[in-house]
């Protein structure tokens, strides 16, 4: 059970209907997780929709590059609905079983291509170092260069903000889905 109530097109307010209308007439085609929250605030909406449309549909990464830093993102936020979401968006870009096996397993993925397996350390240490260190930088940067290292950045810090939304306001999965693990504050403590 979410725990704030979730906007449904039936309790649109005459604010959030443009957004609402926005959100579902663009390459999304539906409303689904964070959004569902964030439309509390049509204006705030309207501006994560607008930098998430960018992040997944207009940078220089390739989808699946793009869905496997996700991926890191969503397993070092343990959050259940950005996993399940872009698990599929993954299998749809092509990730093999065997990397989302991986990644859940919290291993490095065997067999990666050199491209996966720069980004996936340049996502995992962004998440687990709150930086990147300077080889796994450098070799990014040589590779990909600047423009796609900002998105890259960008990419994982929106994925962050939507982990942790949907993680605190606990957006449900859609019904018979099951969770790949549990919510963080499920298992107690600090």
């Amino acid at each position: 059970m979410p725990r704030i109530p979730l906007i449904t097109p039936e309790t649109l307010t005459d604010e959030q209907r443009p957004v609402y209308n926005k959100i579902v007439s663009g390459p999304r085609g539906k409303i689904q997780g964070p959004l569902r929250a964030a439309l509390h605030n049509p204006e705030l909406a309207d501006a994560w929709q607008a930098l998430g449309a960018l992040l997944r549909y207009r940078t220089s990464l390739p989808p699946r590059l793009s869905e496997l830093a996700i991926l890191v993102t969503a397993v070092a936020r343990q959050s259940p609905f950005e996993w399940y979401a872009h698990r599929i968006e993954g299998e749809k870009a092509g990730i093999e079983p065997a990397i989302f096996a991986a990644l859940l397993a919290g291993e490095e993925p065997p067999g990666m291509s050199g491209d996966d397996r720069l980004v996936y350390r340049f996502a995992l240490e962004l998440n687990r170092l709150n930086s990147v260190r300077d080889d796994t930088y450098a070799a990014a940067l040589e590779r990909f260069g600047a423009r796609t290292l900002v998105e890259l950045t960008a990419l994982v810090g929106y994925y962050t903000m939507v982990a942790l939304t949907l993680n605190a306001h606990e957006v449900p999965l859609p019904p018979g889905a099951e969770p790949a693990f549990e919510l963080p504050q499920r298992r107690g403590g600090a």
